[in-house]
């Protein structure tokens, strides 16, 4: 797992439904610390808070860990 690569990742799709770290940071009841930390790579989402931000996110937790979007074969291959 690349923190960096999960980072961007988590980085680019908050962008992407235009959120500020804060915002994305309140939804899940972190600090924008906390998300900053993720989006720079120093870090990865608590296990507790990996399904809210996926959801947050629209993404699976497949794509998540991988840092990229994956079709959905992959995913479904990735859960057996």
């Amino acid at each position: 797992m690349d923190y960096f690569v999960i980072g961007n990742f988590i980085a680019a799709e908050r962008k992407k439904r235009q959120l500020t770290q804060q915002q994305l940071a309140d939804r899940l009841n972190v600090s924008n610390k906390t998300v900053s930390k993720w989006e720079c790579g120093r870090g990865l989402p608590d296990i507790s808070v990996i399904q809210p931000l996926c959801k947050e996110l629209e993404l699976d937790v497949s794509e998540l860990l991988a840092g990229k979007r994956l079709d959905s074969v992959a995913i479904k291959k990735q859960a057996e």
